[in-house]
C-alpha cells in the first residue's frame, strides 16, 4: 500500500496512478495442502470464501473502470475504496498503510538497497 501511495505521489502529474487491493479468501486448490491441519479446517469451515470470479472482480475493477481514472494511492476491498480498519473487524485500511511520510521513507529505503 505504501508504494501505491508514493508512485501515485511521484507520477500522478505524468498520468500515473496506483492502488492496492484485497482480493480476499479465494477457494482455490491451494489450501487442499493445508486440510489437515485442524485449526485451518475450524477457519475454513467459517470463513466467507469466494470464487475465484469474486476474487479477480476487485483487480478487474481497479485495472478496467473509467471510474477510476486519476485515481491512485488508495485501498480497495469488495469492489469498493477500503473505509479506514476498526478492530476487531478485519477490514479496512490501517492509517500507517496511508502515511505519506513512511511511503516516502519506504521508497527511499528501496531505491538504496537496489543500488548495492
Amino acid at each position: 500500500m505504501l508504494f501505491a501511495v508514493e508512485a501515485t505521489r511521484r507520477w500522478a502529474a505524468d498520468g500515473i496512478t496506483t492502488n492496492a487491493l484485497m482480493p480476499g479468501g479465494i477457494r482455490t486448490n491451494l489450501q487442499r495442502h493445508q486440510a489437515a491441519d485442524p485449526e485451518f479446517a475450524e477457519i475454513a469451515r467459517t470463513y466467507a470464501w469466494k470464487t475465484t470470479e469474486q476474487g479477480a472482480s476487485t483487480s478487474v475493477l481497479l485495472a478496467a473502470s473509467p471510474l477510476l481514472d486519476g485515481v491512485g494511492g488508495r485501498y480497495f476491498e469488495d469492489n469498493n475504496e477500503a473505509e479506514p480498519h476498526l478492530p476487531p473487524s478485519r477490514d479496512g485500511v490501517a492509517a500507517h498503510a496511508l502515511d505519506p511520510e513512511a511511503a516516502t521513507l519506504l521508497w527511499e529505503v528501496s531505491l538504496e538497497l537496489l543500488a548495492r
